[in-house]
């Protein structure tokens, strides 16, 4: 193993938002320093429940981006399955007539 190349691994304090204090090794800062954290587990929204995670997922993006489509379509497919049978109606017509 090489020598001086590894960061200093020590003791340091860490401090959630509540207050309560833990020590931990890292390599943040010197021996005994104190870390205080602006954003934990316990206050932030993605852990809390303070914001929806699945309604910024990639499906639901393109589902805002391209849900009108869907929407045409479906409209359009239905005008189409209701003109079907007027045109059955027609081409049964021709062929008596063509008869």
């Amino acid at each position: 193993m090489k020598q001086g190349i590894h960061p200093d691994y020590h003791v340091i304090t860490v401090v959630m938002t509540d207050g309560t204090k833990y020590e931990t090794r890292s390599t943040w800062g010197k021996e005994g320093d104190v870390l205080q954290l602006d954003v934990d587990p316990k206050t932030h929204p993605a852990w809390v429940g303070g914001i929806n995670l699945r309604k910024t997922g990639q499906m639901e993006k393109f589902q805002n981006k391209f849900g009108g489509f869907a929407a045409a379509t479906t409209g359009a497919k239905k005008e189409a399955a209701a003109a079907a049978p007027q045109k059955k109606e027609a081409k049964k017509e021709e062929k008596k007539t063509e008869e």
